[in-house]
């Protein structure tokens, strides 16, 4: 049987890398992305729109949520409001817009796989990047209850922790604040995307069964705990 995926920011950076290790595993891939060469031309931010492109979309077994923005980099009492609610929009709510778009009819079938991008920011905090450190931990929260919640239904919910990755997004990154993340990579690199989607692919395999909740870090080293 042939599984099918929606991976939002798919036409870029992780979620493209994504999108085509995906297809390399014989995965019908739909790209949902603001892009209008994406298959599901959608802002993640609007719950109304994610849901319609999920009802036209069909029966979808894999959703990788990818969708991102750095945000702002300032120290947090010099962040714009406007720029802190940008960063939570695109990362928290539009992972959870998905995630209630998606998820329904992967309960209904009793397979999924659900992958969201978090970030080694969400863990450690990264200095003048506190919109986004705060988000990917809210997305870390978020994919903890999601994965208990479906425990039993044959759906695993499970996040992603990279460390700084060469994707386009951080050519929007301070050039201070991306020399110290890198810095504290043991590996003395950064990711690249192609990496991350090995990680993925084998998240929204079959060959998981026994993971749900859970936080997987790709970080050169970086990780902690």
């Amino acid at each position: 049987m042939t599984r099918r995926a929606v991976v939002t920011g798919g036409m870029s950076g992780i979620g493209a890398a994504t999108a085509a290790r995906l297809r390399a595993d014989g995965v019908e891939v739909l790209t949902l992305d603001l892009s209008p060469e994406a298959d599901l031309v959608v802002d993640v931010t609007d719950p109304g729109a994610v849901r319609e492109v999920a009802a036209a979309a069909g029966e979808v077994d894999i959703l990788v949520n990818s969708a991102g923005i750095v945000g702002p980099n300032a120290p947090l009492w010099e962040i714009p409001l406007e720029g802190w609610e940008r960063t939570f929009a695109v990362n928290v709510r539009g992972t959870f817009n998905a995630c209630q778009a998606f998820v329904p009819g992967m309960i209904a079938r009793g397979w999924g796989r659900i992958v969201n991008i978090a970030s080694m920011a969400g863990k450690d905090g990264n200095p003048n990047m506190s919109p986004y450190s705060a988000s990917k931990a809210a997305v870390i929260a978020l994919t903890k209850s999601l994965g208990k919640e479906l425990a039993t239904t044959g759906v695993l919910a499970n996040a992603i922790a990279p460390a700084v990755i060469e994707t386009p997004m951080n050519a929007d990154t301070g050039p201070e604040a991306l020399a110290h993340i890198t810095s504290l990579i043991p590996m003395r690199r950064v990711g690249r995307a192609s990496e991350v989607a090995e990680l993925i692919a084998w998240l929204c395999s079959d060959r998981v069964t026994f993971s749900t909740g859970a936080v997987y870090d790709i970080s050169g080293g970086r990780a902690t705990y």
